[in-house]
């Protein structure tokens, strides 16, 4: 692993080298627009993130930003890096004239050695940052403990696009379940994500996304009786399917292509579960949210900014299976009783729309910076 990384650092670093030097010599100059936001090619979250942040940039303040995956050619501009993993590999070895700024999703040193490698490599690197971003006030404050500038860290949440996500009237979300053949009578509990190691079936399970914590929560909830259906989405489920399997619960798995596609599995919904160990976001957090369901969470990533305990979802204070468990039993007790709920969850969420998202964007981090 560490070879591969140094091999791409050096690719980097040749790539960059003749922009530079035929910059210095009048030779290139870099006539695109003034912020380069930086994603990667994979088609996941931080792709998504500098999508949207493009789209209302470009409706707002337009002639403003280009999405690049390579930024060896960008000189004299503001560079954007939509992770710090990307800022690691490219960073160094491009043109001091830029200002640059990354993201800092999440990570911290107890999540395993490389991560606390690449951890102290990035506090090396901010002195080269003018504007460390984070989602979440947790990493925000785990950042300026680690000591990093108060002044360098902005916290932006990650957003969702309330046109698209949307809450189905009770008919339509009756329609969505017939399709996918799940129970009337179902408790319909969904994760949405990557939790397995590699891209093929995901047998070995990625412990820091909790596949183990969110089978044994679902499993406990079943010994129960409730009647639990599990739905899921995204690549490499197969430890989480293989345990649901052995485990009696039933399942229905899709891997969709379009983050719009995601909408009628949110719909469909009782609640949204949370396990994982340590988080950024995630997006599915807010984009449940927004479709009016409520989600029950580890405390990581954005969930103490954007739940409200008892109202929009809970958060156990542990990663807990019982305890996850009892926030689920507790927040099924509240939908009962409070059948307009959803209406309240989505109402919170609109202060993360993508447009309010791009804005602080511009405010607090580009506009001092051109």
């Amino acid at each position: 692993m560490n070879l591969q990384k140094d091999i791409r650092k050096l690719r980097n670093k040749l790539s960059c080298l003749p922009w530079r030097i035929l910059s210095k010599v009048k030779l290139y100059e870099d006539k695109g627009f003034p912020i380069k936001y930086i994603t990667e090619d994979a088609n996941w979250a931080i792709k998504t993130v500098g999508l949207n942040i493009k789209r209302e940039i470009d409706i707002i303040y337009p002639g403003k930003m280009e999405i690049f995956t390579n930024p060896s050619k960008i000189i004299k501009k503001i560079v954007h890096f939509g992770s710090q993993y990307m800022w690691l590999s490219w960073g160094a070895h491009m043109s001091k004239e830029n200002k640059f700024i990354s993201t800092f999703f999440h990570g911290k040193p107890e999540d395993g050695e490389d991560i606390k490698i690449h951890i102290e490599e990035f506090l090396k690197s901010v002195p080269r940052l003018s504007k460390v971003i984070t989602s979440s006030s947790l990493v925000e404050q785990r950042l300026i403990y680690w000591g990093v500038e108060k002044e360098k860290v902005i916290k932006i949440p990650l957003g969702v696009n309330t046109k698209i996500f949307v809450p189905a009237s009770k008919s339509k979300k009756d329609l969505i379940r017939k399709k996918l053949n799940i129970p009337k009578e179902a408790i319909v509990i969904g994760s949405f994500q990557k939790d397995g190691i590699g891209w093929e079936s995901g047998l070995k399970p990625k412990l820091i996304k909790g596949p183990d914590i969110l089978v044994e929560t679902l499993k406990i909830l079943s010994k129960k009786g409730f009647p639990i259906y599990a739905l899921l989405t995204g690549p490499a489920r197969g430890y989480v399917k293989q345990k649901l399997e052995e485990n009696k619960i039933p399942y229905f798995h899709s891997f969709v292509s379009k983050t719009e596609e995601l909408v009628p599995f949110y719909q469909s919904l009782d609640i949204y579960l949370i396990t994982s160990r340590e988080e950024g976001g995630p997006m599915g957090l807010i984009e449940s949210m927004a479709c009016g369901v409520p989600v029950v969470s580890t405390k990581v990533g954005m969930a103490e900014d954007a739940i409200i305990d008892g109202v929009t979802g809970s958060i156990s204070q542990e990663i807990d299976p019982y305890e996850l468990s009892l926030k689920v039993e507790n927040i099924l007790n509240i939908l009962q009783e409070r059948t307009s709920q959803f209406e309240t969850i989505r109402k919170e969420t609109l202060k993360f729309d993508w447009k309010e998202i791009a804005e602080q964007h511009w405010q607090k981090v580009y506009k001092d910076l051109i």
